[in-house]
């Protein structure tokens, strides 16, 4: 029987919710490796909203639930539903969604607040001893809720102009967290605390290249769990 995961999504798309490359990316290494998935996502406001094809703001509103259901297929369920106990692990793809929906990093950087789900989500796996998986920006969650971990966000120098947000692995530091230096095909494990990170779309990388390392961040979390 395959491993059951529960997937958090943060909106639909980079600049205002969940990067869809890299849900789909999660969603296809996890139907790989044999899991069954449930997708969640919180029935919340989101912080903005982005035009995609101008790159400015837009204004309306829209709900992070509701936007998360287009890359679910429909499939989805409110966040505050998520019950760890049915589920063997948690996977979090990034996106500026998550810096704006699921904690107010992208306002307050390591000053930023948790949303209150994802907190006690988080906090649900890590007390159950379940692994939680990290990718492109979230892996700030895990660095906020639980001080000390071992995070990677990729490099924290913007190396040949590939890491242009290296600064985020000196804000994880002050936040009394390890952050360790991964190539964006790789993943680490931080085996004391079962988090997995990759940096995703932090590197400037062919597409291809990111796909990979969030297969890597996928298959470290099934053995985990």
């Amino acid at each position: 029987m395959g491993k059951r995961v529960a997937v958090v999504l943060a909106g639909c798309g980079v600049f205002d919710g969940s990067e869809i490359h890299e849900a789909s990316a999660a969603l296809v290494h996890l139907s790989r490796g044999g899991a069954e998935v449930k997708i969640f996502a919180p029935n919340i406001e989101q912080r903005d909203v982005v035009n995609h094809l101008k790159g400015s703001p837009a204004e309306e509103k829209r709900n992070v639930l509701v936007e998360s259901a287009r890359l679910a297929r429909g499939n989805i369920q409110d966040l505050a539903e998520l019950k760890a106990s049915e589920f063997d692990a948690v996977i979090f793809p990034g996106g500026f969604g998550v810096a704006k929906n699921l904690c107010s990093w992208a306002v307050d950087g390591k000053n930023c607040t948790v949303n209150e789900h994802v907190h006690s989500t988080l906090q649900a796996f890590h007390s159950a001893k379940k692994p939680i998986g990290l990718c492109c920006i979230s892996p700030v969650l895990a660095a906020k809720v639980f001080p000390g971990c071992e995070v990677t966000v990729g490099q924290d120098k913007n190396v040949d102009g590939r890491f242009p947000d290296a600064e985020t692995a000196s804000a994880i530091t002050e936040l009394g967290c390890k952050h360790v230096c991964k190539n964006v095909n790789e993943s680490h494990v931080d085996k004391a605390n079962k988090i997995v990170t990759t940096c995703a779309f932090m590197c400037k990388a062919p597409l291809h290249e990111i796909f990979d390392g969030v297969g890597t961040m996928v298959q470290e979390v099934l053995k985990l769990a």
